[in-house]
């Protein structure tokens, strides 16, 4: 892939994760039954900073896991799906909880649906919240993030590819090109 242009740098999605960070304080008046869970791969550097913000500004300690929602993707052969499981971290139950759903990308909805029905195999939450660093557009499902870092339309051909330190050196938003 060829990046194409960046935007976001580090410092804008430092700022657009401490405003959500702060939107999910003010909306679930605290942050006492909540739980947040990364989808895998770059969803948990994510929603391990929202919880760091949380503890910063809070002074309190949210519980967090990963998600890993290959079995439930309606997009991949059997063994893909197979090949490609890692298994989710839930080392806390759901059941009552409002469970936030963290994710890089919002583009089509399929995925946050694959990961709505991981978090229901472990349990009846009492809401389910998603939260998207980048909302791209192109909607197959009728999903929206409750939360977003930035709405960034995108031509279809185009691919938004986010950064995080731990796993790719830097953090920063691009376009690039197939």
């Amino acid at each position: 892939m060829v990046r194409k242009a960046q935007v976001m740098d580090e410092a804008a999605v430092s700022r657009a994760l401490a405003r959500i960070t702060h939107e999910i304080i003010e909306r679930n008046r605290g942050v006492d039954e909540i739980c947040i869970l990364g989808v895998l791969r770059r969803g948990v550097p994510l929603a391990r900073t929202l919880c760091e913000n949380i503890l910063r500004f809070e002074g309190k300690t949210v519980p967090m896991g990963t998600l890993d929602v290959t079995l439930h993707r309606d997009d991949l052969p059997p063994e893909e799906k197979q090949a490609a499981l890692v298994g989710s971290q839930i080392p806390f139950d759901v059941t009552d909880k409002d469970v936030l759903i963290v994710d890089d990308v919002m583009y089509t909805g399929r995925t946050a649906r694959a990961a709505i029905e991981t978090v229901f195999s472990f349990g009846r939450p009492r809401s389910v919240q998603l939260v998207a660093l980048v909302d791209r557009g192109h909607r197959e499902l009728p999903i929206r993030p409750d939360y977003v870092g930035k709405n960034l339309p995108t031509a279809k051909t185009e691919v938004v590819t986010v950064l995080t330190h731990c796993i790719d050196g830097e953090s920063a938003v691009y376009i690039c090109d197939r």
